[in-house]
This record gives structure tokens, sequence and C-alpha cells, in this order.
């Protein structure tokens, strides 16, 4: 027994060593972030009435056109709110271009030739010509208002990076004029973010503004924002954050009676905010009961149109800044996956003014590392003596005692992180007890010879019949000697042949661990892990596989002019590889379709010509919302598409009910579809295959991408040859499952029963067998989604009415194109947000 402890203190120790020095490794940092998201989304502080956002949203560009609008229509907004009586204007527009109209050119060209003339006459034309000049000029516009608004603060980019040298060129009086002065003689303690570029607003509106603040944000390891950088340095100089100009303004400071303090406090006023060693806090999201932002956010177009009431902005600060769907980059914060940068930066604002924020106090470190130690102790000293049972409700108790301290105190506003105490003791005391348990059973294997020998008879068994799983899980039953050795090597080279190198690589890693040298086992098991990512499944020849080459090093296959890289995914017929063109060095997808393997050889080469046909025309499609098609070929009857390299992943993961979009986010990835199959429909070209499995989903940019355009119309009229015929029955209109001609309009029948998966988390047509479901399509009515979601309840009858027509039975009765389903949408979204 004591031999057991003495095993078991020194493999804790062992363990406590390992996550010390993993302390700032990705991993537990993620952890420590979630706990941190998980104590914010539980808070229910109120920010206050102060702060209103009026929101450049997809109503506004509805009802406005496209962005940018002239900066008349804002020099327009900004003069209502001055006149309401609005305390401070916060702009997180960029303003650094100036907006010039074409006209204006032509305007001094006449103005030039009138003025050259001497004629009296002539003046009222020369004065019609100066006060059309005049209106086209938006940027004096603008800047008239703001002038006249006197409580605009703007924002400006400032690229973070280490500077090498001195500033390009000097920053404008206007932006100097926001620096913070700090006392030489006092000592922060802060190494300041640096900044190594900046892009100041134009002259005519920064000069006018009453203050302007950085717009920089920094991200921590998983992308998301959670802390503000209050001050930056850019060249020496400190330049305050747009959140604390417009705090300062609503105090009636400027930059000059901003102090940093030798503690790291930031003074605004009586105001003082806890900073750490970068210059950084950690405010608070705020969200109200329902789990939305509790800010008041107007739209832009209803604030212009004077449907608001003016008096809701007197005294209040108004943040103006965009929220439309792909307008601008969302950001991923504490209490929301998406949310736009004027809501953070309403809830930075309100944070500031409030004093709601999380402070890591500079001795949180030596009460981390204290819990760690005493984690540590517990599985070294007490965890081995412990039975099973009161192990587990010992170790229970500890981990529950430490997620829960550590809640409890980001609730009452400090962060100590306990997560890489938790993760050492949930590491720990599954490892030790594995340890205990498996030393236990390595006992008994060794001591029942025969059950050994049963084992090793049973796995050769299984091996000459073709089942080397289960032979594999036979042989690992006998302990690993040199009488075994031969066994798993032979079984190795089976799983070779059968072209399955990871089981090949993991059978040779662990023959590696009794006897490294056996035989050729070292070459064996680099060349298998080098075969892993690069094997081109139904290729032949020379290039289809990677080669081993005499330095070691791994020649990487090629199909076509493309290097393949590694395996991205299967699918129905082929292989999905990560591809690279070395002539130009850009990165693609390659959809791989073995049609020999799948179809007959009577209709091969009619399928062969038809793939090329169908790829060739989805080449020439160029949409934003359809994905690009490079290249086509064919190469040791592999036939293949080169296409665009997609950063996302397809619709299937929102379509499971705990998994649904927002309704608004719903709607309009189907309008985007719809417009994309609209134009592809204008070249008369069907997709066949509408399913969520061939949507795109692209977070970076939140648009869709379009993929597999003519795959399904290879394979609509053929049978592999398992029988099977290609497709996804679920999603077809009722004219292609009877194999009657379609068009369009059949693509929008099944963007109808898409809609509605995405919506409700089920789909419109089921049926137990093929015949059922083919039955149910062509003949039964979808349920009403309004029963299926409470969220859809305030589209009522206009998305029921969208829905029935979409997916009527015959296509004459449907929409007939998705232009025409686009606009139907688009109304229904105005309604939705009405009600």
């Amino acid at each position: 027994m004591l031999k057991i402890l003495k095993k078991d203190w020194f493999t804790a120790l062992v363990i406590s060593l390992i996550l010390l020095l993993l302390k700032s490794s990705p991993a537990i940092e993620k952890l420590e972030l979630g706990s941190y998201d998980f104590a914010m989304r539980q808070t229910e502080k109120d920010p206050g009435k102060q702060v209103n956002v009026i929101a450049i949203d997809d109503r506004s560009i509805e009802n406005m056109g496209r962005w940018p609008w002239p900066r008349s229509i804002q020099a327009e907004l900004i003069e209502k709110l001055a006149d309401s009586g609005a305390d401070v204007i916060g702009y997180s527009i960029l303003l650094s271009e100036e907006q010039t109209n074409p006209a204006s050119e032509f305007i001094d060209q006449a103005l030039s030739q009138l003025l050259s003339e001497t004629h009296i006459e002539l003046a009222p034309a020369i004065a019609t010509l100066e006060r059309a000049k005049t209106r086209l000029d938006t940027d004096n516009r603008l800047a008239a208002a703001i002038q006249t608004a006197n409580n605009v603060v703007l924002g400006m980019q400032f690229n973070l990076g280490s500077p090498n040298g001195n500033a390009d060129e000097a920053l404008p009086d206007y932006v100097i004029n926001n620096a913070i002065d700090i006392d030489a003689n006092v000592t922060t303690g802060i190494y300041f973010v640096q900044s190594d570029n900046a892009v100041s607003p134009i002259k005519q509106l920064g000069a006018e503004s009453e203050a302007i603040g950085h717009l920089s944000l920094i991200q921590d390891i998983d992308g998301g924002v959670r802390t503000e950088l209050l001050v930056l340095d850019y060249f020496g100089q400190l330049f305050p954050s747009i959140a604390t100009m417009i705090a300062a303004s609503s105090l009636n400071l400027n930059s000059n009676e901003i102090s940093i303090t030798p503690d790291r406090k930031f003074n605004l006023g009586n105001l003082s905010i806890a900073m750490d060693t970068v210059g950084r806090f950690y405010p608070y999201f705020y969200l109200n009961d329902e789990g939305k932002t509790p800010f008041r956010v107007e739209s832009f177009y209803d604030v212009y149109i004077d449907s608001i009431d003016p008096g809701t902005f007197k005294d209040k600060i108004v943040l103006i800044g965009p929220t439309a769907f792909g307008l601008g980059t969302s950001t991923i914060t504490p209490v929301s996956e998406s949310m736009a940068p004027v809501i953070v930066l309403a809830n930075v604002v309100a944070s500031l003014l409030n004093q709601h924020f999380i402070v890591a106090p500079d001795w949180a470190w030596l009460v981390e590392f204290i819990v760690f130690l005493l984690i540590a102790l517990y599985l070294m000293l007490l965890l081995p003596r412990l039975k099973a049972s009161m192990a587990a409700l010992v170790s229970f108790l500890i981990m529950v005692a430490l997620i829960g301290s550590n809640q409890f105190l980001l609730l009452s506003g400090m962060w100590f992180k306990f997560m890489l105490p938790t993760t050492l003791l949930i590491t720990g005391y599954l490892l030790l007890i594995s340890k205990r348990y498996l030393i236990t059973e390595k006992g008994k294997l060794l001591s029942d010879k025969e059950s050994a020998d049963s084992n090793r008879i049973l796995g050769l068994s299984y091996q000459q019949q073709g089942q080397l799983d289960m032979a594999l899980d036979k042989f690992r039953k006998c302990p690993l000697d040199d009488s075994m050795m031969e066994p798993f090597y032979n079984l190795a080279l089976d799983f070779e042949r059968k072209r399955q190198f990871n089981k090949a690589t993991s059978v040779y890693e662990y023959m590696s661990g009794h006897d490294e040298g056996f035989k050729d086992i070292k070459e064996r098991m680099k060349k298998s892990q080098a075969m892993q990512d690069t094997f081109v499944f139904g290729a032949a020849g020379p290039n289809a596989t990677a080669n081993l080459l005499s330095d070691g090093t791994i020649e990487k296959p090629m199909l076509g002019r493309y290097q393949v890289e590694k395996e991205l995914g299967k699918g129905a017929m082929g292989v999905v590889y990560l591809g690279k063109d070395p002539r130009i060095n850009r990165v693609v997808a390659i959809k791989t379709m073995a049609l020999s393997q799948e179809f007959e050889d009577s209709e091969l080469d009619e399928i062969k010509e038809r793939f090329f046909r169908e790829a060739e025309t989805a080449g020439r499609l160029a949409h934003p919302n359809i994905v690009t098609v490079y290249d086509v070929g064919e190469e040791h009857d592999l036939a293949y598409i080169a296409m665009e390299y997609l950063e996302g992943h397809d619709l299937s993961r929102y379509i499971k009910p705990e998994k649904l979009l927002p309704v608004r986010n719903a709607i309009q990835i189907i309008i985007l579809a719809a417009e994309a199959l609209s134009y592809a429909h204008k070249q008369n070209i069907v997709h066949r295959d509408i399913k969520p499995a061939n949507i795109m989903f692209i977070p970076n940019s939140s648009t869709i991408k379009l993929t597999d355009f003519g795959i399904a119309r290879i394979t609509d009229s053929s049978k592999t040859k398992t029988g099977m015929v290609l497709g996804t029955p679920s999603y077809m209109s009722p004219e292609q499952l009877v194999g009657k001609h379609i068009d369009g309009r059949s693509d929008l029948f099944s963007l109808g029963v898409m809609l509605f998966q995405l919506l409700t988390g089920r789909l419109p047509f089921k049926g137990e067998s093929m015949a059922s479901l083919m039955f149910c399509i062509a003949n039964e009515k979808h349920p009403e989604i309004t029963g299926l979601r409470k969220e859809l309840k305030p589209l009522g009858q206009e998305m029921s009415t969208i829905l029935d027509k979409l997916l009527e039975k015959t296509p004459q009765a449907r929409y007939q194109t998705g232009e025409e389903l686009a606009k139907e949408l688009r109304n229904c979204l105005k309604l939705f947000k009405k009600k």
C-alpha cells in the first residue's frame, strides 16, 4: 500500500507541475474567460436611463438607401438632437475621408466661366450656382451642425502596434488637444498599449467636435471583447477612448481634467476607475429581464422622420452607430455572441458613469497560488488515502467550492482565477483514480495467462476474417511482450493495406512503447503519419499519395495543378480537401467525385460529360452569395472542382430546436439565399439541392454562400452502383420527386422547407418511409408555424402566408422568382419590427 501511495504522490506532483507550466495556455485562459462570461450573464445591475442609442439599423437602410448616406442627412439628425437638448452626442462612425459630390466639379467649372464674364445680368446665375455648391458640400453641412450642437464626441482609429521609429507626421492640433497630460514625476506602473499609426477625422469635422477619442478594442484569446482600453500611447502622447471622452463630456470635463494616479486609478472628476497594468478596465455588460440589452435603441430613420418625440433625448447621452445586418463587424461579448460596436460603447459608457466594473486585485495571484498549492497537497497526501466513494464526494465538494467562490467573487466585482486549480483537481482526480484502476486491471491480466492466450487466439481469428478493429481490441487485452510484437506488426500492415493509416500509426506507437527498434516500425510509423492527412481516396498513380523523401521530409500529393494539404471532410460522393495553387499561392477547397466508383460503366461517359458541363456552367456565376468556382478537371479517374475556400460552417448546426438562430437572422439569411437563387435562375441555372448543408454561413462577414450548384443535376437521373439515387428527399419539390421537368420554382420550394426548419427546428413534411414522405410532400399541408415557437407569434399571418405560397404543390401557385420572395420577406421583417 505504501508503494502505491508513493507512486500516487509522485503522479500528483508531476500533474501539478505540468499544469502550473500551462497556467497561461490558451485552454486554461478560455476556461477562465468562460467562467467570467457566465458570471456576467447572471448580473442584474441597472445601467440607468442616461444612455440612449440611435441605430443605423436594417429599417433605416431599407428606407433611406445603402450606406454611406450623404452627410447632410447625418447633419440633420445632429441638429434635431441639439434642438432636443441632448447632453452629449457620441458619434462612433469614422469620418476620416471627405465626402464629395461629382457635380461639384462641374459647378466649379461653370462658376469659373461665368466669373470671367462682366455682364451684370449673370449675377443671379452665379449666386444660384454658389448656393448649389454650398448645398452639395455635405462635409461643411455636417461641420456646421457639429459646431452648432457643441457637444459632439467623434471617434478615430488608432492601429495598435509598437512603433519602430518616429511618427510619419504629427497629429493635427484638434486631435492633440484631447491628449492626457501626466505629471512626469508620477509613476503609474502602467505599460500603456502602443499605437504606431493613426487616422484622424477630416479637419472640417474634427476641428468642430467637442472631443475625440480612440475606437480601438483589444480582443481576448477567444476573439471576445471584455475590456476597454481607457488610454493608449501614440508616440509618447496618451489618448483616451471615445467612451472616456463621452463620459467626461457628460460631466463637463475635458482631457486636461482627467488624471491617472500612482495606484493605477483613472479619475474622471469624482469618478475613479481601477486600471490594469496596460491601461484597461473590465466594464459590466448589462442585460434586462428578457436577456436583451436594456439600453433604449431607436432607429435612425424613426428619429429622422420625427416619429420619436424629441424630448426623449433631452439631457441624455446619445450614441450613434450601425447595427444593420452585414454593416460593420459585430463583437463577441460576455453576454452576446454578436453585439454591435455601438451597443458595446453604450455598455462601457454606462459602466464608467455608474462605477460598475470588475477588479482583478494586484494580490490576486498570491491567493490563486495558495489555492492551487492546497489542491496539489490534497491530491498528493489525502486523496490516495481515501476510499473511492469518499474520494469522489470530497473532490466534488471541493470543485463546487472552487467554482462557487469564483462566481460569487465575480458577482461581487472581484476576479480571482480559480479555473487552474479546478482543472488540477478534476485532472488529478481522474488520472489518479484511473491509474489505480488500471494497475488493478493489469495485475489481473498478468495473473491470468489463460485469458491472455484466449484473447490472442480470438484476435488472430478476427484478423483472418478481416475484422481488424475487433482484432485490435482483443490484442490490446494481452500483455504487450515480445510474443505479441509480431501479431501487432501484422495487424498494422493490414490496416495500411486498407488505407486506415491513422489506425496503423496508433498500433506502431503502441508497439514502440515496448520496443521501438522492432523491425522497421519507426519508418512505417513516420510514413503512416504522413499519409493520414494527404492520402487522396480513389486516386491512383505516382501523385495519388504523399511520398516519403530520402531526407525524411514529405512530398505532398498533387491533384491537377493543386497541392493537396489535408482532408476537410467527406461528402455523399467523395472527399473535400484543402489545397493550394502553387502558381499563385491561392488556397482552395477541392471537392472530389470518384465517378468511376459511383456509377455504372455504361453511363460513365455521359456522367463525365454532364459533370464538366454543369461545373463549368456554375463557374460562370459571379454573385457575392454564391461560392466561386475556380477550376474543374479530372485526374486518375477522379473528377474534381476547385472552389473558393470558406472560413465558416454550413447551416446544419442551426436546424435543431435548441440551436435555432434568432428569427430576424434566419429570415435575413433566406433573403440573401433567395436573391442569390434569383441571379442564378436568370442565368438559366437551377440548383436542385437546396438544403442547410449546401449553404455556408461566414461569421466574420455575417453573410452566406450557396455551394454545389449543378452537382445535383449530375446525379438526379442516374443511380450509383449501390442502386441509390443521390439527393435529399426531405427538401425536394413535388415535381422533382416524380421526375418532372423542374425550374427555379423548385429551388424556391426547397428554400421554403429550409425556412420552415430554421424557424421551428423541424421539417414541414415527415414520413416513416420514403414512400410515405413522398406522399406527404405531394399531398399534405405543412403545420402552422405560429404554434411551434413563441418567438414567431409576432410574425403571425404574414409569415404563414409566405410559407403557404412557398410550399404550394404546383409551381404556378408559388413565388415565381427569388426577388419576389425576398421582397415579401423584407416586408414581413418591417411588420415584425413594428410589432
